[in-house]
């Protein structure tokens, strides 16, 4: 997932960066309600972290304003501000979730994890698609029930697939997953890692469509 962190706290914001980029997700930082703004107008975020305190405004504020302007990016609240009306004004705003300061970054990765299921159409924790299947809490990837070893990109590379099994995948789709807005892509990077994940599970689980992007085909076998 390409998450969007909206935190002013530097220490804070870099923690949430290093700890969901281990957990597999794909963070972006902002410390602004301009910022994120510009950021969510780029496109591409599967779920927004938001501090409630930001330098420019109010994160409240900025939240309502996505509302009305009929964006439905999923966004989790994190705040010092944590009694019940907290809560609920958060909530009532549109928040699909809510952390209250101190959490445990472990939370907030299986909450961003539920998001995703939700998103998804799915209940079930673990993502099939044939003799293939990936464990979002575990960072693990199996085909006919045996773990496969993959790096962090090919593992975020096969996530982003299985999301939408079947499916054509657009190379920029990609692209975002594995390196964010921030990060420069080599011109050949992801034929590298859709070469190496083939290698890892079968030349045919995935095909190249020319000119457009990725698809996991044939049941995955």
């Amino acid at each position: 997932m390409r998450i969007l962190i909206v935190e002013d706290d530097e220490t804070l914001a870099d923690g949430l960066v290093a700890g969901l980029r281990l957990g597999g997700f794909v963070p972006e930082l902002t410390g602004t309600c301009a910022d994120a703004d510009s950021a969510l107008r780029a496109g591409g975020f599967a779920a927004v972290v938001l501090d409630l305190m930001l330098p420019d405004g109010s994160g409240l504020d900025l939240l309502k304003r996505w509302r009305q302007a009929g964006l439905h990016i999923p966004v989790i609240l994190l705040t010092a501000l944590d009694s019940v009306a907290d809560r609920i004004a958060g909530l009532d705003r549109g928040a699909d979730d809510y952390l209250g300061k101190p959490f445990d970054l472990d939370e907030l990765a299986a909450r961003l994890r539920a998001i995703a299921r939700r998103q998804e159409g799915r209940a079930e924790p673990v993502m099939r698609f044939g003799t293939l299947a990936l464990d979002p809490a575990r960072q693990v990837a199996f085909r006919k029930d045996q773990p496969v070893s993959l790096s962090r990109r090919e593992y975020a590379l096969l996530a982003a697939l299985m999301e939408r099994p079947g499916a054509i995948v657009a190379r920029a789709r990609l692209e975002d997953r594995l390196y964010g807005w921030q990060e420069g892509v080599e011109s050949n990077a992801l034929e590298v890692h859709v070469h190496n994940l083939r290698a890892k599970l079968g030349a045919g689980v995935i095909r190249t469509v020319r000119g457009v992007g990725y698809q996991l085909q044939g049941g995955a076998l």
